[in-house]
């Protein structure tokens, strides 16, 4: 099978593979779980913003990472649309729109990014993603 603009049935295991990754992800983000967000990403992974790529070797500082990004404020995500974008086997590319929160539930920032969830050795995760947030 070769990639596809837009996703069929043919796809539809790799589809929901992905959006379990992203569930998975929001989760263990929110739950503030450093062993659960690690087990949603594949490593090394990567991810471009303001032109810098930035690349973990491991999960040991992605969650301490994430709150300098998200501000001192954060205090959960909420995806507001997660539409898939092309689908293959082995590769789903995703536009994600999400909003952070402060703990008093106002909005802290609304941002759109790309992420690509692949399987690599029979492991659904985010390999890369390509995000407009700081």
């Amino acid at each position: 099978m070769t990639e596809r603009d837009i996703p069929d049935t043919a796809f539809s295991v790799s589809i929901a593979a992905a959006r379990i990754v992203m569930a998975a992800h929001l989760e263990a983000l929110n739950a503030q779980d450093p062993d659960a967000l690690a087990a949603t990403m594949h490593f090394p992974h990567y991810r471009l913003s303001g032109g810098v790529m930035r690349v973990w070797q491991g999960p040991t500082t992605y969650l301490a990472d994430f709150h300098t990004r998200a501000s001192g404020d954060w205090h959960r995500t909420e995806w507001d649309s997660v539409d898939v974008l092309m689908a293959s086997p082995v590769k789903v590319h995703l536009d994600v729109r999400f909003t952070r929160f402060r703990a008093d539930g106002s909005i802290l920032a609304n941002h759109r990014s790309l992420w690509v969830i692949s399987e690599i050795a029979n492991v659904w995760a985010a390999q890369l993603r390509s995000s407009f947030a700081p």
